[in-house]
């Protein structure tokens, strides 16, 4: 939801925020309370070997300070150890802690990672190798078929630039590299490893990086980057930390000589505010990533890869896999903030409008009364839709005696609520006025949020998923600025709305000059384009907009070491000295919070409904979050610039394990146009999450509001649904092997460096590639077809093959409504033959199956089916489709029986010549028909086809 720090909304009464993060009293530190600390690390000694024993798979070592604390940011400390294990063939951990254990680490309860295989023969046989020196401590990671080769982390001295160096970006001192010790404070970490000069690297996020899928590293006159870890609502700013935390990169590294690349993985487990900074100084021969923590250990997983995919396989395996997704989510979703009672909204699906009060769990009893809700929830249950209700992060305070809310009352029984560190409530601000949050540590949180969600879905409120918004957590005023105050005067004015006066959602959409083309905002005015047309048209019909401009951005400095773009780390969220039950700050969770509540929410929708798939979205992720929800990409900008970045954002998630993402489509803030809505309409349909949201008070954009783009909507969504036993399988692969639903199109053509900046495509699966169109005003798009010519890719529409440049952008006709989509040679594709209103109806109709043969006749494909919703196990049946030459085959293996049946087959690539017959399981059939120029054979009137049997289809 759109939340924007204003000063006017800041009812500071009494501020309760520490003066500086918690210090603590710790083992083996050697800074004086009254030391001030170096603000350098050019004279920390870092660390050298005490001693060093094997272990059952790996090593224990024992670290000292190698001279005179530094003390550069807080308190050094003396003892280290660094335990290195051989988990599986492929995954290697390095720990390094404080011997002590005394600084946070994140606990097994909140985040749970597999467990290493008991193979103590993986410390000679592992495809990855620890090495290390002495004196000083530095290691670097090999792979063990090509010890001689760069490394693929390597924090020795010898491998980075000489320091000190000045700072990268200017006007940031903060860029200066004055040294690459190793540094291991209570307030401060730091590790530099080399990268090879312009290494390819995908991840580190949450972000919408300017600089595209993959990061800017600093070559070639580019700044870097600075990749912050702080949860942080913000409305979608470029290169700056938003909702979610996760630092774990892929890098893949091409080798000019065997023109053949591999991929690796590098995941620093941790919840601490962190800078992660790509950068290649002045010169450098190299380029190099460095952490700054301000708490925690230096936690690290390695992944080896080889390919794209097994890496995020390998890091799914470890942080766990992404939970199963029921049927009907992959159905088309509508939404607005701003439906005023549950008459309007019987047209969609509403934001925090059918709040009392702006009220977590409850109905407004004037424009949502209980029983009107209940009636609606349960018309769309009978027409086979479904109801997601958003739950915002803060819990309403009671404001007098007479005040009635049973949430925070039972809440408050229960003792489940973040403290200050007085033992007092934390009394924040979101929308309700003054709040409290669930403190997830406590010991009855979880039982609170189940009863809640219980409750309110026994009130009428029969949701089928639960959407969690502004739970990094956000809160509208610095510290605990309730205690003390006036409660009865902490709700947010209403002119702070979008929509109210004072705040209205009035700009134009973009490209759009209302100076020329007056206050319709339309796409075209009497038959021409008004996207960036600066020229004068005659007399123009009017819609009674305003004119207004841009609303203004209030980005404040950070004031931290870490780059928080919103400034103090206590702004627009808890403040760090805010105290939960197990006596942590919020300073070392506060990246935890949102996963703290997905996790709840998950397995109290669990507890109400044990049969049934839990269907969450969350804005706010942390590493392991896909165990428990999807996402989506947050308060985005209805500019083409963001539909662009949209597609970044789904391939980011791939990567980190949620791979259920989408973003808002046509965009959530401002003004959209029929242009953009359009197109957006069509991108998104070939993502995962597929939703279209609006904030109050900006024009509608429901996609039936313009022809063309309902139009170009049913087109999309037909395509969507027809694809769903394809969207179906890809997620069930993502749940069982933590396969990439969603793929960049390097991920399945490693060895072509033409790809490696691609993200204007993407791949569905490793058949289909989408090539949107991205920019106003035009009727063609530029796009590549991977495979270097080795690869057929057919048009998905006609079913002709794409003569292609080869390693080159290849023009494609892009008329308005018409996203180009094409289908890789060797793909089998289980397909629904009548897609129709709802996932439900489409469902239950009969099947087609599309198989693409490659050259030599050769086509792969599985299918996975079940009953669509129930907790796995359960059964299902996998279906295994096989072509060659003249012949494809079906065969069913597993307990779920398939009632649809499969009404019609097309083979493109079936031939040059008219079949003499086609024979389907041994008998010859007639109603077929060949078509050269394609050569597609479609075969119906097969009299449907049960497909708990297998079946051969064959001609000659």
């Amino acid at each position: 939801m759109f939340a924007i720090l204003i000063t006017a909304l800041l009812f500071v009464r009494a501020i309760v925020l520490a003066k500086g993060p918690t210090k603590f009293a710790q083992e083996g530190t050697v800074l004086g309370d009254n030391a001030t600390p170096s603000l350098n690390v050019s004279s920390c000694p870092g660390y050298s070997i005490i001693s060093q024993t094997e272990s059952h798979q790996g090593l224990l070592i024992h670290l000292a300070l190698a001279g005179p604390a530094c003390n550069a940011f807080g308190h050094d400390i003396n003892d280290l150890t660094v335990e290195v294990t051989y988990e599986t063939q492929t995954r290697l951990h390095v720990n390094i802690y404080d011997t002590s254990r005394r600084q946070f680490t994140v606990p097994t309860e909140v985040v749970s990672l597999e467990s290493a295989d008991d193979d103590p023969s993986l410390k000679f046989r592992s495809d990855l190798e620890f090495h290390h020196n002495s004196i000083p401590f530095e290691f670097w990671i090999t792979r063990r078929s090509e010890p001689h080769a760069l490394p693929l982390f390597d924090t020795r001295a010898q491998s980075l630039p000489s320091t000190p160096i000045a700072p990268i970006n200017p006007s940031d001192n903060r860029t200066a590299l004055d040294g690459f010790p190793l540094v291991f404070e209570d307030q401060y970490l730091q590790l530099t490893s080399a990268l090879p000069l312009g290494a390819n690297v995908y991840g580190l996020g949450e972000v919408l990086a300017s600089s595209g899928f993959r990061r800017d590293v600093g070559t070639n006159g580019d700044k870097g980057t600075i990749q912050t870890m702080w949860a942080r609502d913000s409305p979608d700013p470029i290169d700056e930390n938003i909702y979610g935390s996760h630092p774990i990169y892929l890098e893949h590294r091409y080798d000019e000589s065997t023109r053949r690349a591999k991929s690796h993985g590098v995941f620093q487990f941790g919840a601490a505010g962190s800078d992660v900074l790509l950068l290649t100084p002045p010169s450098s021969p190299v380029s190099l990533i460095q952490y700054r923590l301000i708490g925690g250990t230096l936690d690290f997983y390695f992944f080896a890869g080889p390919s794209p995919q097994e890496v995020i396989e390998q890091y799914g395996a470890l942080v766990g896999r992404p939970t199963w997704q029921p049927a009907w989510g992959f159905g088309f979703h509508l939404c607005r903030w701003g439906y005023s009672d549950v008459n309007e909204t019987r047209e969609q699906v509403n934001d925090i409008d059918v709040y009392h009060a702006l009220r977590d769990f409850t109905t407004d009893p004037t424009s949502f009364p209980a029983d009107q809700v209940k009636d609606f929830v349960d018309e769309l249950t009978a027409n086979h839709q479904h109801y997601i209700p958003i739950t915002d992060a803060g819990i309403a305070k009671l404001v007098n005696e007479s005040d009635v809310y049973d949430p925070y009352t039972r809440g408050t029984d229960l003792d489940v609520w973040i403290k200050n560190p007085d033992g007092s409530e934390y009394l924040g601000q979101v929308w309700p006025g003054y709040t409290v949050f669930p403190d997830w540590f406590a010991n009855n949180t979880a039982a609170f949020w189940t009863e809640a969600l219980r409750n309110w879905s026994e009130v009428g409120v029969n949701y089928s998923g639960i959407w969690l918004d502004v739970n990094e957590p956000s809160s509208f005023c610095v510290g605990s600025c309730g205690t003390g105050a006036n409660l009865t005067a902490a709700t947010i004015p209403t002119m702070f709305f979008p929509g109210t006066p004072g705040n209205l959602v009035t700009e134009y959409p973009e490209g759009y000059n209302a100076t020329i083309w007056g206050p319709s905002g339309n796409i075209t005015i009497n038959g021409t384009l008004t996207f960036g047309n600066h020229t004068a048209p005659p007399a123009l019909a009017k819609r009674g907009l305003g004119a207004a401009g841009e609303p203004d951005t209030d980005v404040n400095s950070p004031a931290y070491t870490i780059h928080n773009a919103e400034g103090i780390l206590s702004a627009h969220t808890v403040s760090t000295n805010a105290t939960h039950a197990n006596g942590v700050v919020e300073l070392d969770v506060h990246n935890l919070w949102g996963l703290m509540e997905e996790k709840a929410t998950h397995l109290g929708l669990l507890e109400i409904h044990p049969t049934k798939r839990p269907f969450l979205i969350s804005r706010s992720t942390f590493p392991s979050s896909g165990k428990w929800t999807g996402h989506w990409l947050g308060d985005n900008i209805s500019k083409w610039r963001y539909m662009y970045l949209s597609i970044q954002g789904v391939l980011q998630f791939q990567l980190f394990q949620i791979p259920f993402v989408g973003a808002d489509t046509c965009g959530f803030q401002g003004n959209t146009d029929e242009e953009l809505c359009n197109r957006w309409m069509q991108l998104s349909a070939f993502t995962p999450f597929y939703r279209n949201h609006n904030v109050r008070s900006a024009l509608s954009q429901e996609p039936y509001r313009w022809d063309s783009v309902a139009n170009a909507s049913r087109t999309a969504i037909n395509i969507r649904y027809s694809l769903l036993p394809y969207w179906y399988t890809l997620f069930a692969n993502a749940s069982l092997y933590g396969s990439p639903p969603v793929r960049a199109l390097f991920f399945e053509f490693p060895d072509e460096p033409e790809l490696f900046a691609v993200d204007r495509q993407f791949l569905v699966g490793r058949d289909l590639l989408v090539t949107p169109v991205l920019t106003p005003n035009v009727s063609t798009v530029d796009g590549i077809f991977p495979g270097q010519g080795r690869v057929i890719w057919r048009d998905w529409y006609t079913h002709k093959v794409v003569d292609a440049a080869i390693s080159q952008n290849t023009s494609l006709d892009a008329p308005l409504g018409h996203i180009n989509v094409h289908i890789r040679d060797g793909a089998a594709l289980l397909l629904y033959s009548e897609p129709a209103y709802t996932i439900e109806e489409t469902r239950v109709g009969p099947f087609s199956l599309l198989v693409v043969q490659a050259a030599d006749g050769y086509a792969f494909g599985t299918v996975y089916l079940d009953d669509g919703e129930s907790v796995p196990p359960t059964p299902n049946t996998t279906l295994t489709i096989t072509a060659s030459k003249g012949a494809v085959t079906i065969r069913p293996r597993g307990g779920f029986y398939i009632s649809q049946k499969l009404k019609e087959i097309t083979v493109l690539g079936a031939g040059r010549t008219k079949p003499s017959e086609v024979v389907v399981n041994g008998k010859k059939v007639s109603g077929w028909q060949f078509d050269k120029e394609v050569e597609k054979l479609v075969i119906g009137e097969i009299g449907g086809l049960d497909l708990n049997a297998p079946v051969r289809i064959s001609w000659s």
